[in-house]
């Protein structure tokens, strides 16, 4: 699972090889290292389990140093990622890890949204589930705009959680 081209690309034609199971389309869950991160990863769990497909994990992380290739297995990706894997494992639902690195400089929010729409497609994915808050140019409303541009994936869009402030105990008066 450490290379760019999918192991889990759906057969051609539509119909699998014979004795084999037809291969689905992964679900792309886009992961910031945010709180929202959680809501995201429920919204791709459903929408992996209604379809009986596997989820693809697509970390977010700053610009890459130059001549270095993105790894999805690097302490960094597996830090974004690991806040999803118990709610993985209690749904039953394989994954596979990717890596977005976003670019260092700045073209604007919708080619930064084409980016990672370019990671999830080059993995075979044709759903991709986002936070609608964050991160500046990869909140689901600017990558639903550069999916409605390039035309697909479908995007849905995850809202934020909502902030509580923490219980203290009262003081005795």
């Amino acid at each position: 699972m450490k290379t760019l081209r999918p192991t889990l690309a759906p057969a051609t034609g539509g119909a699998a090889a014979p004795g084999r199971p037809p291969l689905r389309f992964p679900v792309a869950a886009v992961l910031a290292g945010r709180l929202d991160d959680a809501a995201v990863v429920d919204i791709a769990v459903r929408l992996a389990a209604a379809r009986g497909a596997p989820l693809l994990l697509i970390a977010v992380m700053p610009p890459l140093p130059p001549r270095l290739a993105p790894r999805p297995d690097g302490v960094a990706g597996r830090a974004v990622l690991g806040r999803a894997l118990p709610r993985l494992a209690r749904a039953g639902i394989a994954y596979r890890p990717a890596v977005y690195h976003r670019p260092g400089e700045r073209n604007g929010r919708l080619c930064e949204a084409m980016g990672l729409l370019d990671v999830a497609v080059a993995h075979g994915s044709s759903l991709l589930a986002a936070s609608s808050s964050g991160p500046v140019g990869l909140d689901a409303c600017t990558v639903m705009q550069a999916a409605a541009i390039r035309g697909g994936p479908f995007v849905h869009a995850a809202s934020p959680v909502p902030w509580a402030p923490l219980a203290a105990p009262c003081s005795p008066a």
